[in-house]
């Protein structure tokens, strides 16, 4: 009983435990968050994911994305005003993507693009629900990027053999 409240800060065993991996929370005025950045052929299935932390720019991740993908035909990169500008629009027709994003409202020189095939833009928000049914996803519990990556492929294949 004497000695139960000589040190009055956190204990230094919590201290003196070290993170083994990168992770990507960011703040944001919602909280701690996490994005998750999808290519999707069709609202069942995706081929290609990675994170960001909720505080980074969208388009940076998505350059990532789509350098990592060939295309061979004319696909359509289909994506909303937050991935739009001008590196990731040169980038995505280097590498063989029609670019169907919508631009900004502010822009001074906006470009057309063909608005019945950005209406198959909710696919992919359709994909999103589904793999936000998965609570563990939708709140992040996993704190390694690693481990929280691997649940979201999981989901993804648990989802496809429902399909």
């Amino acid at each position: 009983m004497y000695r139960q409240y000589v040190c009055k800060s956190a204990s230094r065993w919590n201290r003196s435990i070290k993170k083994n991996g990168k992770q990507s929370i960011g703040r944001t005025k919602g909280g701690l968050r996490t994005k998750i950045h999808v290519c999707c052929s069709s609202e069942k299935y995706a081929f290609v994911s990675c994170i960001s932390a909720g505080n980074k720019n969208d388009a940076t991740e998505v350059r990532k994305l789509i350098r990592s993908i060939k295309s061979q035909n004319k696909h359509y990169l289909l994506a909303d005003r937050a991935y739009e500008d001008n590196e990731t629009r040169k980038v995505s027709k280097e590498q063989g993507f029609v670019f169907v994003v919508p631009p900004k409202r502010n822009r001074k020189n906006p470009w057309e693009y063909d608005k019945a095939i950005y209406k198959r833009r909710k696919e992919v928000e359709r994909y999103f629900r589904k793999l936000k049914r998965f609570r563990r996803i939708f709140t992040r519990y996993d704190k390694l990027d690693a481990i929280y990556i691997s649940m979201i492929k999981l989901a993804m294949i648990f989802d496809a053999t429902l399909m």
